[in-house]
């Protein structure tokens, strides 16, 4: 129990931060405490996102959700992003294939897909590949599907970097590609976490843009890292 009120002063430095700064996050700490006392391993896959394009890396949302974690109390042992700027799901899926990697990871992210509707690439060329790349995530947290954790994507029409583009369009393009991969997510028993509605309400604002003007500041990438390490931790405090 002493984890999680620790993990609950952790949560509430973020949330006075974006009180001051932008729209109330809310935290609920599970009342079940976590057993769990193997070390965990961290992989995130995926694009820009993940990388954190224009910022430094350590304000990306995966080394937020790492350092959020290891206040909660999991025993955090390393973290490790395979993703580049400008991936598509396939340039993810070589990427993980060929990459140096651990043989299994506790916690496995995806978030990839935007490269792909940017590129107007075919729907029916995603949705295989993305299966893929879902299974293999699987495979890599030992097949324990509820510790993959399946992010939307971001709707980047909505920043300046869209101007002049039709942005109802991206809107609804980015749409269809979250319901496959939520779809895909809910099917084989993995996590979707849905982080472009709050996206679209904020990831316009100039104190959550990066400077590109186009992918998010650590603001944002704050937001995303509290709403998924508040689903890791439930996992785990269920003993997922």
């Amino acid at each position: 129990m002493r984890r999680y009120l620790f993990f609950g002063l952790v949560c509430l430095l973020f949330f006075s931060c974006l009180k001051s700064e932008g729209p109330d996050v809310n935290i609920v700490i599970p009342s079940t405490a976590n057993a769990n006392s193997d070390s965990i391993s961290y992989l995130a896959l995926g694009d820009s996102y993940t990388i954190g394009t224009s910022i430094d890396i350590v304000d990306g949302y995966p080394n937020q959700t790492f350092q959020l974690l290891r206040g909660a109390g999991l025993k955090m042992s390393s973290f490790q992003i395979i993703a580049k700027n400008g991936w598509t799901a396939e340039d993810l899926k070589n990427g993980l294939a060929n990459a140096d990697k651990k043989t299994a990871y506790q916690i496995v992210t995806i978030l990839i897909g935007v490269n792909n509707q940017y590129q107007n690439r075919p729907m029916n060329e995603f949705e295989p590949v993305f299966l893929s790349l879902l299974k293999s995530a699987i495979a890599l947290t030992g097949n324990k599907p509820k510790r993959v954790f399946v992010m939307s994507i971001p709707d980047w029409g909505i920043t300046p970097f869209a101007s002049g583009r039709d942005r109802k369009v991206i809107a609804n393009e980015i749409d269809n590609y979250n319901i496959v991969c939520e779809n895909y997510a809910k099917a084989y028993g993995a996590n979707f976490i849905n982080i472009t509605d709050a996206y679209r309400v904020d990831g316009y604002k100039t104190d959550y843009l990066a400077v590109d003007g186009l992918h998010p500041s650590k603001l944002e990438y704050t937001k995303w890292a509290i709403k998924l390490t508040q689903q890791i931790v439930n996992v785990f405090a269920a003993g997922g």
